[in-house]
Protein backbone atom coordinates (compact mmCIF):
# COMPACT_ATOMS: atom_id res chain seq x y z
CA UNK A 1 0.00 0.00 0.00
CA UNK A 2 2.87 2.36 0.83
CA UNK A 3 4.51 1.67 -2.50
CA UNK A 4 1.26 2.37 -4.33
CA UNK A 5 0.79 5.72 -2.61
CA UNK A 6 4.44 6.62 -3.23
CA UNK A 7 4.08 5.91 -6.94
CA UNK A 8 0.86 7.91 -7.11
CA UNK A 9 2.57 10.87 -5.47
CA UNK A 10 5.45 10.65 -7.93
CA UNK A 11 3.10 10.45 -10.92
CA UNK A 12 1.05 13.36 -9.61
CA UNK A 13 4.14 15.53 -9.11
CA UNK A 14 4.51 18.78 -11.11
CA UNK A 15 6.87 17.09 -13.57
CA UNK A 16 4.12 14.81 -14.88
CA UNK A 17 0.99 16.79 -14.09
CA UNK A 18 -1.23 17.07 -17.16
CA UNK A 19 -3.21 20.21 -17.88
CA UNK A 20 -6.35 19.64 -19.90
CA UNK A 21 -7.40 21.95 -22.63
CA UNK A 22 -10.31 21.43 -24.99
CA UNK A 23 -8.28 21.72 -28.20
CA UNK A 24 -5.00 20.00 -27.21
CA UNK A 25 -3.74 18.27 -24.15
CA UNK A 26 -0.33 19.54 -23.02
CA UNK A 27 1.46 19.34 -19.69
CA UNK A 28 2.90 22.40 -18.04
CA UNK A 29 6.20 22.00 -19.92
CA UNK A 30 4.45 21.99 -23.33
CA UNK A 31 5.28 18.35 -24.03
CA UNK A 32 2.51 16.40 -25.84
CA UNK A 33 0.61 14.18 -23.43
CA UNK A 34 1.37 11.03 -25.36
CA UNK A 35 4.85 11.25 -23.78
CA UNK A 36 3.41 11.45 -20.26
CA UNK A 37 1.99 8.24 -18.80
CA UNK A 38 -1.76 8.39 -18.18
CA UNK A 39 -3.09 6.44 -15.24
CA UNK A 40 -6.56 6.58 -13.79
CA UNK A 41 -6.77 8.27 -10.43
CA UNK A 42 -7.17 5.06 -8.44
CA UNK A 43 -5.00 2.77 -10.60
CA UNK A 44 -2.90 0.17 -8.91
CA UNK A 45 0.64 -0.57 -9.92
CA UNK A 46 2.18 -3.96 -9.40
CA UNK A 47 5.90 -4.18 -8.80
CA UNK A 48 7.62 -7.52 -9.19
CA UNK A 49 11.16 -8.43 -8.33
CA UNK A 50 13.24 -11.54 -8.51
CA UNK A 51 15.82 -12.57 -5.96
CA UNK A 52 19.17 -13.96 -6.98
CA UNK A 53 19.59 -17.66 -6.60
CA UNK A 54 21.96 -18.56 -3.84
CA UNK A 55 25.00 -20.55 -4.84
CA UNK A 56 25.39 -23.88 -3.17
CA UNK A 57 28.12 -23.94 -0.55
CA UNK A 58 29.90 -26.74 -2.40
CA UNK A 59 31.06 -24.31 -5.10
CA UNK A 60 34.17 -22.42 -4.09
CA UNK A 61 34.98 -18.98 -5.37
CA UNK A 62 38.45 -18.76 -6.86
CA UNK A 63 40.42 -15.61 -6.03
CA UNK A 64 41.31 -13.39 -8.98
CA UNK A 65 44.62 -14.13 -10.61
CA UNK A 66 47.35 -11.59 -9.99
CA UNK A 67 48.85 -9.92 -13.03
CA UNK A 68 52.02 -11.53 -14.33
CA UNK A 69 55.25 -9.86 -13.37
CA UNK A 70 57.49 -8.13 -15.86
CA UNK A 71 60.50 -10.05 -17.11
CA UNK A 72 63.60 -9.18 -15.09
CA UNK A 73 66.01 -10.29 -17.81
CA UNK A 74 68.46 -7.48 -18.66
CA UNK A 75 68.09 -7.92 -22.42
CA UNK A 76 64.27 -7.86 -22.17
CA UNK A 77 64.28 -4.67 -20.06
CA UNK A 78 66.60 -2.85 -22.46
CA UNK A 79 65.12 -4.22 -25.69
CA UNK A 80 63.92 -1.70 -28.26
CA UNK A 81 60.32 -2.24 -27.16
CA UNK A 82 61.23 -2.90 -23.53
CA UNK A 83 59.99 -0.83 -20.59
CA UNK A 84 63.29 0.83 -19.69
CA UNK A 85 64.71 2.84 -22.65
CA UNK A 86 61.86 5.21 -23.46
CA UNK A 87 60.80 5.60 -19.84
CA UNK A 88 64.31 6.51 -18.64
CA UNK A 89 64.96 8.80 -21.63
CA UNK A 90 61.60 10.47 -21.07
CA UNK A 91 62.31 11.06 -17.39
CA UNK A 92 65.73 12.51 -18.19
CA UNK A 93 64.22 14.72 -20.89
CA UNK A 94 61.56 16.02 -18.49
CA UNK A 95 64.20 16.96 -15.92
CA UNK A 96 66.51 18.36 -18.62
CA UNK A 97 63.83 20.49 -20.26
CA UNK A 98 62.57 21.98 -17.00
CA UNK A 99 66.08 22.66 -15.68
CA UNK A 100 67.27 24.13 -19.02
CA UNK A 101 64.31 26.50 -19.11
CA UNK A 102 64.75 27.43 -15.42
CA UNK A 103 68.46 28.23 -15.83
CA UNK A 104 67.79 30.13 -19.05
CA UNK A 105 65.11 32.23 -17.36
CA UNK A 106 67.19 32.92 -14.24
CA UNK A 107 70.71 33.38 -15.72
CA UNK A 108 70.08 33.98 -19.39
CA UNK A 109 72.35 31.09 -20.48
CA UNK A 110 71.31 28.97 -23.43
CA UNK A 111 71.39 25.18 -23.53
CA UNK A 112 74.83 25.00 -25.13
CA UNK A 113 76.27 27.53 -22.69
CA UNK A 114 74.85 25.51 -19.78
CA UNK A 115 76.50 22.34 -21.05
CA UNK A 116 79.87 24.02 -21.64
CA UNK A 117 79.86 25.81 -18.25
CA UNK A 118 79.85 22.73 -16.05
CA UNK A 119 76.60 21.06 -17.08
CA UNK A 120 78.15 17.72 -18.06
CA UNK A 121 78.86 16.50 -14.49
CA UNK A 122 75.33 17.48 -13.45
CA UNK A 123 73.92 15.67 -16.47
CA UNK A 124 75.91 12.50 -15.77
CA UNK A 125 75.05 12.49 -12.07
CA UNK A 126 71.35 13.01 -12.72
CA UNK A 127 71.38 10.35 -15.45
CA UNK A 128 72.97 7.73 -13.20
CA UNK A 129 70.72 8.40 -10.21
CA UNK A 130 67.52 8.53 -12.25
CA UNK A 131 68.43 5.43 -14.29
CA UNK A 132 69.13 3.40 -11.16
CA UNK A 133 65.95 4.61 -9.50
CA UNK A 134 63.98 3.63 -12.60
CA UNK A 135 65.64 0.22 -12.98
CA UNK A 136 65.39 -1.05 -9.40
CA UNK A 137 61.60 -1.68 -9.51
CA UNK A 138 61.90 -3.19 -12.99
CA UNK A 139 64.56 -5.65 -11.85
CA UNK A 140 62.27 -6.62 -8.95
CA UNK A 141 59.56 -7.48 -11.48
CA UNK A 142 57.23 -4.58 -10.66
CA UNK A 143 55.61 -3.06 -13.72
CA UNK A 144 55.04 0.66 -13.99
CA UNK A 145 51.44 0.09 -15.08
CA UNK A 146 50.63 -1.70 -11.81
CA UNK A 147 51.63 1.38 -9.80
CA UNK A 148 49.81 3.98 -11.92
CA UNK A 149 46.37 5.18 -10.95
CA UNK A 150 44.31 8.33 -10.99
CA UNK A 151 45.74 11.37 -12.69
CA UNK A 152 49.37 10.23 -12.83
CA UNK A 153 49.22 7.20 -15.10
CA UNK A 154 52.06 5.47 -16.91
CA UNK A 155 50.62 6.58 -20.26
CA UNK A 156 50.63 10.21 -19.11
CA UNK A 157 54.26 9.83 -18.06
CA UNK A 158 55.20 8.39 -21.45
CA UNK A 159 53.49 11.25 -23.32
CA UNK A 160 55.03 13.89 -21.04
CA UNK A 161 58.44 12.32 -21.64
CA UNK A 162 57.93 12.32 -25.40
CA UNK A 163 56.88 15.97 -25.38
CA UNK A 164 59.86 16.85 -23.17
CA UNK A 165 62.22 15.11 -25.62
CA UNK A 166 60.74 17.09 -28.50
CA UNK A 167 60.83 20.29 -26.44
CA UNK A 168 64.48 19.87 -25.52
CA UNK A 169 65.48 19.22 -29.13
CA UNK A 170 63.35 22.15 -30.34
CA UNK A 171 64.92 24.41 -27.70
CA UNK A 172 68.44 23.45 -28.76
CA UNK A 173 67.67 23.81 -32.49
CA UNK A 174 65.98 27.17 -31.97
CA UNK A 175 68.91 28.52 -29.99
CA UNK A 176 71.35 27.22 -32.60
CA UNK A 177 69.40 28.76 -35.49
CA UNK A 178 68.86 32.03 -33.64
CA UNK A 179 72.47 32.23 -32.49
CA UNK A 180 71.56 33.04 -28.89
CA UNK A 181 69.18 32.26 -26.08
CA UNK A 182 65.50 31.77 -26.70
CA UNK A 183 64.49 34.51 -24.27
Amino acid sequence: MAASSAMQSILASPLTRVVSNRSTRLNQFLIPTNYVPHLPRHASIQVRCMAKKEQPESETITPPQSSPKVSTNFSNLFAFSGPAPERINGRLAMIGFVSAMAVELSNGQGVFAQISNGGIPWFLGTSIVLSLASLIPLFKGISVESKSDGFMTSDAEMWNGRFAMLGLVALALTEYAKGGTLI
